[in-house]
């Protein structure tokens, strides 16, 4: 036997031996019951018995259990290297020492963590996956004995018989061609919990939230000092219990996290109006020289739109796409203004010092309608909407003015291109909070109006 094989045999009989340890801890030496131990515990007996148990475990980076605890269906083993590279956060970069899971009888969780044995900075499972000679050797030396069990023990990167899916584990069409009614181009997913990337993502956060190392960090920038250790900050974190009062029924590492799962916030942008601030002291924010049009991105798009127009363009249908195009661009700023005058505190109308028109005011702070029930009235006896249209178009003619000439035909192009904007599928595609204000702010009259209170 090599140097190498006998010190691997070695980590195998110490590991054995503190197993046995505990077991015939309480047991007198002539007690049957000792004896049996004994014999159990020889090495070959009891590596007989753990390739025969292996079965009944599964080394898993993907399983289903989180997805349902009653979901019955495959796991899978699919290391980093095994997987493609691409630019987001996935199983893909995780470090090469990363932590499989396992899932399947807990009582047999002993073979998993013989197979975790390290020897030479490589774990016993490691050198089975590779068919390691040395390992072979330490095993038995009966050479058939030894490969019959490193078989055994590689199949626990398996699952037991053909992939399959379960009826209580979900399932996504995910359309792979050209035609959404064409069934042929779908393929038929069953997405798995990366569970080895979750223990990761738990285990740094951890670590950033409350090592030592942190803590220091983070004393260290409430006195103003400076320190080598970086500060992570994770807010709005949450956290998922998953297996209940028995967590070791998901996994392995489940159970090592005391079910605990982290869930990084996945929330809309939340504006921040510090240093946004009401229009007040002025008539009106479509105004040549009011606030939406004096935004950096507006003057740009609308110095785009104008330079493009005043080439004096073909009347085809590119110059019609391009020209709508700008538009829908202008109109995107519009929505995004709105959303910041929106996130200002409601009733900022009221001010003596607002002098907005009051279309202007129902626009722009419908929160108001929440606590003022007089203008809560007005604004639904308001054809606000109408007038916020005219007024957007009577900005952009005024804006795009000078060589070109605009003029009625123009006007009612931008105020129908504003109306219509709400129901374009472009908009309702974005974030549910913008599509909630488009139904409300921009949608034809007659919604706008279908309700006691749109508040």
């Amino acid at each position: 036997m090599t140097q190498q094989a006998a010190g691997i045999r070695d980590v195998i009989e110490r590991f054995i031996q503190e197993r046995f340890d505990v077991k015939a801890e309480k047991l007198a030496p002539d007690d049957p019951k000792y004896q049996a131990l004994v014999e159990y515990f020889q090495r070959e007996s009891w590596l007989q018995d753990a390739a025969r148990r292996v079965s009944q475990l599964q080394v898993v980076t993907h399983s289903l259990k989180p997805i349902h605890p009653d979901a019955k269906g495959s796991n899978l083993y699919a290391p980093p290297e095994s997987l493609a590279k691409h630019q987001g956060v996935g199983s893909h970069v995780l470090p090469a020492d990363f932590d499989g899971d396992v899932v399947g009888n807990a009582a047999a969780l002993d073979v998993y963590k013989f197979l975790k044995l390290e020897y030479d900075d490589k774990s016993l499972l490691e050198r089975v996956l590779e068919e390691d000679a040395e390992l072979a050797r330490a095993l038995s030396d009966n050479a058939e004995q030894s490969q019959a069990w490193m078989k055994a023990f590689a199949a626990i990167t398996e699952p037991s018989g053909e992939h399959a899916s379960h009826t209580r584990a979900k399932q996504v069409y995910w359309l792979t061609g050209e035609d959404a009614a064409d069934d042929d181009d779908f393929h038929l997913l069953a997405p798995l919990y990366a569970t080895s990337l979750a223990h990761q993502v738990f285990q740094t956060i951890n670590r950033d939230r409350f090592s030592d190392e942190a803590k220091e960090a983070r004393k260290a920038k409430r006195e103003g000092k400076l320190g080598e250790q970086e500060v992570h900050d994770y807010p709005n974190i949450a956290s998922q219990k998953m297996g209940g009062t028995k967590p070791q029924n998901i996994s392995q590492l489940n159970s090592e996290r005391g079910g605990n799962n982290y869930l990084l916030a996945s929330l809309p942008p939340t504006w921040n109006s510090r240093d946004i601030h009401p229009p007040l002291k002025v008539d009106s924010v479509l105004s040549r020289r009011g606030m939406f049009g004096r935004r950096k991105e507006v003057r740009a798009l609308v110095g785009d739109l104008k330079r493009f127009l005043e080439t004096n363009p073909n009347t085809d249908m590119h110059t019609r796409d391009l020209r709508d195009d700008y538009t829908a661009m202008i109109m995107d700023e519009l929505m995004l203004f709105t959303m910041q005058m929106h996130s200002l505190k409601p009733g900022w109308s009221a001010d003596e010092n607002c002098r907005l028109a009051i279309e202007e005011a129902f626009w722009l702070d419908p929160g108001r309608a929440q606590e003022d029930a007089e203008f809560r009235k007005a604004r639904h006896a308001s054809d606000w909407p109408d007038e916020i249209r005219q007024r957007f178009a009577n900005w952009l003619n005024e804006a795009l003015g000078g060589k070109l000439p605009l003029g009625d035909v123009e006007f009612r192009h931008w105020k129908k291109e504003l109306g219509q904007d709400a129901s374009h599928q472009r908009l309702l595609d974005k974030d549910r909070r913008w599509m909630a204000f488009l139904m409300e702010e921009l949608d034809d009259l007659d919604e706008l109006q279908g309700g006691e209170d749109d508040e």
